[in-house]
């Protein structure tokens, strides 16, 4: 067998091959017995038909077969030889095999980059800080009411503005289209999250009756389901409810296990400025980021590249969905979204590289406590134990991944740590 290796750039190879028609015979007659055991053919006992009757009869799918046999072996023992490591399954191009001919092929492979990291200490970042301010502390405890809010029943009227109708709801779009429907739904009369017309024809309303209303939604819609469409909905009124609000005084607050509503405007005070400090290390960790990935010029592998852009556009269509809207179903240019997405994923994909790199040199490792730790916090916010997260996560593979986030974050914490950075 005779194989050339070629660089066709740093990152992207192909291995040449020439495989001897000798092989390629032994090959082809393996398979024709093989199927010869399996075939069933008319005038011919099963498991006697000769080998030249299924070469004939099945020629294609046995050079198929061969072929996918002889590639699978040899490259992959050539890769290993070479210590070679693609990032992705290598292509098969430009094959060629016949009988009694020299089977000849292309693998093509990308590997990772030989990188000189550039200097990342000094990198310089700046960000200003946005005070929390005490109407943005009412604004949490405000919210804080609304969480604890309890539903009273109304009796005896209609519906009217600022009430909360039970309803049982149908849709579907004028002119056809997939609709849906929701039962017991609970929505403010009047909310301005409501389409106008919706709201409107929600007065008035007794229990029990049902009523037919139209919504028209503008072309620059924010949900791409409404864009442009016409909503019938089908509304049945099932009871009515008036919210009524905890009074804000340390009664609430004991009932939330503080001591005083002082007590309670100090901790959302606190959680404000946790969450600023956060926003703001975010913030700068993004441009130390940008600005090593800026110092950077090596060829990153396409394949590496495409995984980003894969991953931002299953984002946006798993972010529809959850919002209630099938991806499939709408207008959306999903080849030319993921097109769209190739510069910021070409960035994605350079800076892990980089991260990597440095968390070599650097000798950054993830120990098995903050790994333990890790786990610990992330059980607490999914509300599972941290022996059944673990098990999730091993199950799924994605233990590994979760060491590698931690990784990232300590290598990003160093860059950060030896960065000039300016906070106004």
């Amino acid at each position: 067998m005779k194989v050339d290796y070629i660089e066709e750039t740093s990152v992207r190879k192909a291995l040449a091959f020439e495989i001897e028609s000798e092989i390629v015979e032994k090959e082809i007659d393996e398979r024709s017995r093989e199927l010869a055991r399996k075939a069933r053919i008319p005038g011919f006992r099963p498991g006697k038909i000769p080998a030249d009757v299924i070469k004939k009869r099945f020629r294609g799918q046995v050079l198929e077969d061969v072929a996918e046999a002889l590639v699978n072996r040899v490259v992959f023992q050539e890769l290993e030889g070479r210590g070679l490591k693609p990032v992705a399954m290598p292509k098969v191009q430009d094959l060629k095999i016949e009988e009694n001919q020299p089977m000849t092929f292309r693998a093509v492979f990308e590997t990772l980059p030989l990188l000189e990291a550039p200097e990342w200490r000094g990198l310089r970042a700046g960000a200003k800080r946005s005070p929390v301010t005490e109407e943005a502390v009412e604004q949490e405890l405000e919210q804080l009411r609304e969480n604890a809010a309890r539903f009273e029943p109304i009796e005896g009227r209609v519906s009217q503005q600022g009430d909360y109708a039970v309803l049982d709801l149908i849709w579907k779009p004028q002119g056809g289209g997939k609709g849906g429907r929701d039962e017991s739904a609970l929505i403010e009369v009047g909310s301005q999250d409501n389409h106008p017309d919706f709201n409107a024809g929600l007065l008035g309303l007794r229990i029990d009756e049902t009523r037919e209303i139209r919504a028209s939604y503008a072309a620059d819609h924010a949900s791409p389901a409404l864009a442009g469409r016409t909503i019938v909905y089908t509304v049945t009124l099932k009871g009515l409810k008036s919210k009524l609000l905890p009074a804000k005084d340390d009664e609430f607050a004991k009932d939330l296990d503080f001591d005083s509503l002082q007590a309670l405007r100090d901790d959302a005070r606190s959680k404000l400025l946790a969450a600023e400090e956060r926003r703001l290390d975010h913030e700068m960790k993004e441009q130390l980021v940008s600005a090593l990935v800026e110092r950077a010029g090596f060829e990153v592998p396409e394949s590496l590249v495409e995984r980003h852009m894969s991953a931002r556009t299953e984002n946006a269509a798993r972010g529809l969905a959850l919002q209630g809207i099938d991806p499939t179903k709408i207008k959306m240019d999903w080849k030319g979204y993921r097109e769209s997405q190739r510069e910021e994923a070409l960035k994605a994909a350079k800076a892990d590289l980089l991260i990597d790199e440095i968390a070599r040199r650097e000798n950054v490792e993830v120990s098995d406590a903050e790994l333990d730790l890790e786990l610990t916090r992330l059980a607490a916010r999914v509300r599972k134990s941290k022996q059944a997260l673990r098990a999730q996560l091993e199950k799924d593979g994605d233990l590994g991944a979760l060491r590698a986030r931690i990784r990232e974050g300590k290598v990003l914490d160093l860059i950060k740590a030896n960065a000039t950075l300016e906070v106004e």
